[in-house]
């Protein structure tokens, strides 16, 4: 950073909150089970959770000085291939020697007499999380702006480059037509998922398909849900990144798709308001680039011909309205309590608007 650039203070460092409602964990229970594992800490073992997220649930369990992560499903959840604890691990244990940013794992639970389901016990990573607006106190030029957006798809592509031998996972995952599963599972739980008030995707889904390009011929470890709030930023640097969070979803295929994914939550700043106003993260803020620039460095820096990106951004679309009706079924069904999913089916109904306007505007 520049050297009257504001460096960001501990003051910022995202904070844990009281546990939600419906959301507790059994704390007796929990502490006799860590007890082989952390020892005597357990015995003054406390717990916050982390605000934010529509999926797995984080907690912070500290004891002292000692801080851990738990993630545990959400509540209510029957989509087990969402929401799988073991399989995040594994993904965890993988990457600890080849990919700096990802948390370091501790422990894995699949006895169900614990917290009813399985969970994991990952390191604390202290730093700043970014969600819908930056934090007050953070106060970054367009230039800073615009670095620490291009560092967060940098870090992706350092991803897509792992080595997938030396990260034991040349057998994980399933990398042949990866895109054409992806097209088609989507699909299909987007229609398991349709509640009456849903929007009709039928003709975004039949566009996917149509549209479908050939493998890239690339294989990867994909995060498939990487944006701002899955990432941490130095306390002290905020243009540094020091950790990528929320791994449940993680596999091995074509690295187009999770470029994809991300874009599907770049709302910029020359975009529609009906789809800007469900933005995730800053991406408007003075100084972002745009989707097109975004698309030009990461196929500069990782060497992946970036076509077809329209079919990719349509998909990213597509996918996190899947993933806003799956769980605003739950909440339709009432199998979770939190109103905060009461709101998701209007974000679907933007999503199924910005589907439309990038179909009407494709070359493909």
């Amino acid at each position: 950073m520049t050297q009257d650039a504001k460096l960001a203070d501990h003051k910022l460092v995202d904070q844990p909150q009281q546990v939600r409602p419906g959301e507790e964990l059994d704390m007796d229970v929990l502490r006799e089970h860590l007890r082989p594992v952390l020892g005597g800490l357990v015995d003054t073992l406390s717990v916050k959770q982390f605000p934010g997220g529509y999926s797995n649930l984080t907690y912070l369990l500290a004891s002292g000085e000692h801080k851990w992560v738990l993630r545990r499903p959400p509540f209510g959840s029957k989509v087990k291939s969402a929401h799988d604890m073991g399989r995040e691990f594994r993904i965890l244990t993988a990457l600890d020697k080849v990919f700096p940013y990802a948390p370091k794992p501790v422990h894995f639970c699949d006895d169900h007499s614990v917290l009813g389901c399985d969970f994991y016990l990952m390191s604390y990573i202290e730093g700043i999380v970014i969600r819908r607006e930056y934090p007050a106190g953070l106060q970054l030029s367009p230039e800073q702006v615009r670095q620490q957006f291009f560092t967060l798809f940098d870090v992706l592509g350092e991803l897509h480059s792992v080595d997938l031998k030396a990260a034991g996972l040349e057998d994980f995952g399933k990398p042949e037509g990866y895109v054409t599963r992806q097209v088609e599972g989507w699909s299909k739980r987007y229609q398991a998922a349709v509640t009456d008030d849903a929007p009709d995707f039928a003709p975004v889904m039949a566009w996917l398909r149509d549209k479908m390009p050939a493998a890239s011929g690339v294989v990867g470890v994909i995060h498939n849900d990487y944006k701002l709030d899955n990432v941490i930023w130095s306390p002290e640097n905020p243009l540094q990144m020091i950790g990528v969070l929320d791994w449940e979803m993680t596999t091995v295929g074509d690295p187009l798709m999770d470029l994809g994914c991300t874009l599907g939550y770049w709302a910029q700043a020359d975009d529609p308001d009906f789809f800007r106003r469900y933005r995730a993260m800053p991406s408007d803020a003075p100084g972002a680039p745009t989707r097109e620039e975004i698309v030009a460095r990461f196929s500069e820096r990782t060497g992946i011909a970036v076509d077809n990106i329209d079919f990719y951004f349509c998909f990213g679309l597509f996918r996190l309205a899947g993933i806003g009706q799956q769980i605003y079924y739950r909440y339709a069904q009432g199998l979770t309590q939190d109103e905060r999913f009461a709101r998701l089916i209007d974000k679907v109904h933007s999503l199924r608007q910005m589907c439309e306007l990038v179909i009407s505007r494709s070359r493909l």
